[in-house]
């Protein structure tokens, strides 16, 4: 059977080019939508070229020519959609939403994956009001896929490593810590971390699985399901140091959110520090991303392709060493 031809809408991204990477290996026809408006941005364009030497075939189209988003769609069997959401509620949301309804209207599509890879936004109706709009967004663009009769495919990826291992979940760096670690609570609960290029490995093997039409798809491979304690104990025995440890109560975590005011870290600003900061809150205090069980409206990807060669959390580690 011949593999299905795959457009990558954001190929330039953090989980984009891992997605065009890996649709290249896997022996997929490869198309990476080249939007007009890049303007000057000499990196993407690098990048973008970068791509068609390695096989992908770069298809022009702009968000702002509806025309221009069908014709790319009709080129190709599935679209696979990476743009950022760090940034969503301002402008991401309703560039998906053109990409829907330029798929719709082409009628050719056998399969989308919108923007998500994160939490399961289905499951995430009770969350803090900082970030909520996130999860409602990706709910919105949810149901206009299933209101138009798409056929999905939604990818549930939890905590990519390199915001959450290597610094061992410490906000304000993405470097391990020296001497001192916070521990969110307990420090028990349960989280699902991933390496970014396992993300699209999983990712680009459910294009033409049946078994994944209309259903999300949880990564949760064994090795990478660790607690916030055994995370730190992993980083102490690699590094043969032991750590002052500092617990945080969740209401004390809570009240440094409502606090979180100043663009002190990563280059974001209030709003998106909170929401970070909210993220860490439903993972570490509520463990969001393991206290359910995966019912028929879901798959488990590690089940599924035994094959994957994943990356497990102490291999992920190695690298700051």
């Amino acid at each position: 059977m011949s593999k299905s031809k795959i457009l990558v809408v954001g190929g330039t991204g953090y989980i984009g080019k891992r997605i065009v990477k890996a649709s290249l290996a896997q022996g997929h026809p490869t198309y990476v939508l080249m939007r007009r408006e890049i303007g000057y941005d000499i990196d993407k364009l690098q990048m973008l070229l970068s791509f068609k030497e390695q096989g992908a075939r770069l298809v022009e189209g702009s968000f702002s020519e509806h025309q221009s988003l069908v014709d790319a769609v009709k080129q190709v069997d599935v679209v696979i959609c990476t743009m950022s959401g760090v940034q969503f509620r301002s402008h991401n949301i309703l560039l998906q939403l053109k990409l829907v309804d330029a798929i719709k209207e082409a009628g050719n599509i056998k399969r989308f994956l919108p923007s998500e890879f994160g939490m399961d936004p289905s499951r995430m109706g009770h969350s803090l009001e900082y970030g909520k709009e996130t999860f409602e967004d990706k709910m919105v663009i949810r149901k206009a896929i299933e209101d138009a009769k798409i056929p999905y495919t939604y990818i549930s990826a939890n905590c990519f490593g390199g915001y959450f291992v290597g610094n061992l979940s410490q906000p304000g760096s993405l470097m391990p810590p020296r001497d001192r670690v916070s521990i969110f609570g307990d420090g028990n609960q349960k989280v699902v971390f991933m390496d970014e290029d396992d993300v699209a490995t999983y990712t680009i093997k459910t294009v033409d699985d049946s078994r994944t039409l209309n259903k999300t798809l949880y990564l949760r491979p064994p090795k990478n399901i660790v607690t916030h304690n055994q995370l730190v104990e992993k980083w102490e025995k690699l590094t043969n140091q032991t750590f002052e440890k500092v617990h945080i109560s969740a209401q004390d975590f809570l009240a440094s959110i409502k606090g979180a005011h100043k663009p002190s870290f990563l280059g974001m600003d209030e709003k998106a520090i909170q929401a970070g900061l909210a993220r860490i809150y439903h993972i570490y205090y509520e463990g969001c991303s393991m206290n359910f069980e995966i019912g028929n409206e879901g798959e488990e990807a590690s089940k599924l392709y035994p094959e994957v060669q994943y990356t497990s959390v102490d291999e992920y580690l190695q690298r700051y060493l």
